[in-house]
């Protein structure tokens, strides 16, 4: 039995199976999504959605999908599902799905009489081309089938309609065509293992629906063209192999090249693979194969700066692929040195000029000291380390000044420079700035962290001049950050003191090094425990504070304000079981097992086998956002681990 697996009656109702999305990646920032009856619901799916640098930034909608029909006697049964305005759908090919599974590939079973069809899909990796695999399970007549796609040639940001400036020219390759609608993209090839015949019949399909942008307040509708198409008869045990690309392939070796990338697919066979096999499609790769990276998520998200430090480690260390944080860190460390040098960036990571990125760079670096040693991590990483920590105590970043009582300042009043960073009419929705408490947290852990490395390394004078850096850092921590309630503010500015209770105090128990006691810490940790854990991770906001809006739904400007005002976010849980596991070591085992079902139940629910981007602060708890982030899954991956090592402690 699959661990993923759908039976008819999901299916077949709406409901249940629109909810349901699937992503499927190349590890060079295209992707192919949808939901698992193949409809559509966001602006941002499509069966062939790659970048085109020549044009933007941006990944665009080349194919949206492609319809399969069987025919038989003459009788016609089209098994796609598409949403028009007015909650039609047509056709209705979501009926004759008798089964979904998704092992290594996803894999739909279609029956339309005595037909059974098997459908497979796979994305090349490190290629812009989609391979849908067909298979003739059983017929008792002779079956045609029929291929008509859908093309968009449009940004996911945008929509396309109907126009007289699209090309209708196409040019037949080997077993298919080519085509491009406008100018700059690239051609797009629609090959077949079997050679068929193409019926060119143009049209557009109009008022095309998408549901998820209608209740994000986003326009929703879009035409898409159909240039005509493709047909061929089956056999039954046959197998017809579809390739949908940026590039031509030569036919011949389609059904070779589908079976060579199943095999290379991770299993998608329990939690804990699952997991890995979404850790691996934020990896990126680009073009020259040089730079390595982590995407932020999908599917709107690029490599931001931030989000790769913490969630390598747990995309990579505690999976065991060292050698791939190795790759992502050499491409960081050398976008890292260019910004601290003044230097015009050679590497795609946005917002690397964020005042906490170099701290998290640091903990970052620290994690990989826990899995190779300090002597092996110094001999990396050491020059790096040592450059972070001169360039904050030297004063020289833009917007994180090192004050006299040992804590780094940075003004958020502008522009948000935290991870809360929603904004709303051009301003910071929750203005953190000043004495930012998980900054501040990062730089005593980096403080510490350093010092024990030079210590161990034979720098005993820097190490000496770091402890009393760090010493200082703490006593102020304390004293500007403790209130008397028991747990610590958000954040600083001089008489202005945000009493909100929020999960960023938890960085302070969570970090190796503290500067908090220990009954200071587990103060901190119960009222984390008390007013913020759900089953999904760590509220944003208490529900007891002002402004609490748990709810991720609505138009743009109502998420904005809800974003980080009571939603709750799996990766700051893994640092909240991290804490726990610290302070209270195998006693709250069963606990962080109990917390770690929340997580599987999302394996089939949201986007298979992957985490959204945040969840509702309030029951059922409904993932929101982006179909798939990378703290997220990086964190619970951690904490696994984490798991792992207390459960065979002695």
């Amino acid at each position: 039995m699959s661990y993923l697996r759908f039976e008819k009656t999901v299916m077949t109702n709406l409901e249940e199976s629109l909810r349901k999305e699937l992503l499927r990646t190349n590890r060079s920032g295209a992707y192919s999504c949808s939901t698992i009856v193949d409809c559509n619901t966001r602006k941002y799916h499509g069966l062939l959605v790659v970048p085109v640098p020549e044009l933007d930034d941006d990944n665009h909608v080349l194919l949206s999908s492609l319809d399969a029909t069987v025919m038989q006697h003459g009788a016609e049964f089209n098994l796609g599902l598409h949403k028009y305005q007015g909650n039609n759908y047509s056709p209705t090919g979501h009926k004759y799905i008798r089964e979904f599974y998704c092992d290594k590939v996803p894999t739909t079973v279609y029956r339309v009489g005595g037909v059974l069809l098997k459908k497979e899909v796979v994305f090349q990796h490190y290629e812009d081309r989609i391979l849908i695999r067909y298979t003739l399970l059983d017929a008792h007549s002779e079956t045609t089938l029929r291929f008509r796609p859908f093309l968009a040639f449009r940004s996911v940001r945008q929509f396309t309609h109907e126009n007289s400036v699209a090309s209708r020219e196409y040019h037949e390759v080997d077993n298919g065509i080519r085509t491009c609608m406008y100018a700059g993209y690239p051609d797009l090839y629609m090959q077949f293992s079997k050679k068929n015949e193409f019926v060119f019949c143009p049209d557009w399909y109009r008022g095309v629906e998408y549901t998820k942008e209608q209740e994000r307040g986003y326009a929703s509708n879009e035409d898409l063209y159909v240039p005509g198409y493709f047909e061929m008869n089956i056999k039954k045990g046959e197998s017809i192999v579809f390739s949908g690309s940026t590039s031509p392939i030569h036919t011949s070796g389609l059904k070779s090249l589908f079976e060579k990338e199943v095999e290379e697919r991770t299993p998608r066979d329990n939690f804990f693979h699952c997991l890995v096999n979404a850790a691996h499609q934020f990896h990126k790769r680009e073009k020259d194969g040089k730079d390595r990276y982590i995407l932020a998520g999908y599917p709107w998200f690029k490599c931001r700066a931030r989000d790769t430090f913490i969630s390598l480690p747990g995309l990579t260390l505690a999976i065991d692929e060292q050698d791939y944080f190795e790759m992502v860190m050499k491409t960081a460390e050398r976008g890292l040195c260019e910004f601290m040098d003044g230097k015009p960036l050679s590497v795609s990571i946005y917002e690397i000029d964020q005042p906490d990125v170099l701290l998290w760079a640091v903990w970052s670096i620290q994690q990989y000291a826990k899995q190779v040693g300090n002597a092996k991590c110094w001999q990396m990483y050491g020059k790096l380390l040592k450059k972070i920590v001169d360039y904050i105590i030297g004063n020289k970043h833009p917007n994180l000044r090192l004050d006299d009582n040992g804590l780094v300042y940075s003004d958020g009043r502008e522009k948000p420079v935290t991870w809360m960073n929603s904004t709303a009419n051009g301003r910071p929705v929750v203005p953190r700035t000043g004495y930012i408490v998980e900054f501040n947290a990062l730089w005593f852990n980096a403080l510490k962290f350093c010092a024990v490395m030079a210590s161990e390394c034979g720098e005993q004078d820097a190490a000496q001049r770091l402890e009393a850096r760090a010493e200082l850092c703490r006593k102020s921590f304390v004293d500007t950050f403790l209130n008397e309630y028991g747990y610590l503010l958000d954040y600083v500015d001089g008489g202005n003191m945000d009493w909100s209770v929020r999960p960023n105090m938890i960085f302070a128990v969570a970090l190796d090094f503290s500067p908090l006691s220990l009954d200071q810490k587990k103060s901190v940790l119960d009222m984390c425990t008390r007013e913020l854990l759900t089953p999904k991770g760590l509220r944003s906001l208490s529900p007891k504070s002002g402004g609490y809006n748990p709810m991720y739904v609505g138009p743009q400007a109502q998420r904005d304000y809800a974003y980080h005002q009571g939603t709750a976010w799996p990766w700051l849980g893994g640092f909240y079981m991290e804490a726990s596991l610290k302070l209270y070591k195998r006693t709250r085992l069963s606990f962080i097992e109990r917390q770690m079902v929340g997580y599987e139940d999302e394996m089939n629910y949201h986007t298979l086998g992957t985490i959204s981007e945040l969840f509702d602060g309030n029951p059922p708890f409904h993932g929101r956002g982006g179909m798939s982030f990378a703290m997220n899954v990086a964190e619970i991956l951690r904490t696994l681990k984490l798991l792992e090592n207390y459960t065979y402690q002695k």
